[in-house]
């Protein structure tokens, strides 16, 4: 599993997913829109974490530079 998620991408990512937790509370984490927020939150801070982005391999995309 190569890392195809760059630093930026990165930041990026856990700043979304923090976003997303706090929106997730404001509704509540009980209703449908809370558990939407909280699953893309966590999918968010998980790609963050490892930098790898399943769904960007599928599409053949990077921003991680080549080294």
């Amino acid at each position: 599993m190569n890392k195809n998620v760059g630093n930026i991408d990165r930041i990026i990512r856990a700043a979304a997913a923090v976003a997303a937790l706090i929106g997730a509370f404001v509704v509540g984490f009980t209703t449908a829109g809370g558990i939407v927020l909280t699953i893309l939150a966590v999918l968010a801070a998980a790609t963050a974490a490892v930098g790898f982005c399943p769904l960007y391999r599928l599409l053949g995309m990077s921003t991680s530079p080549r080294t």
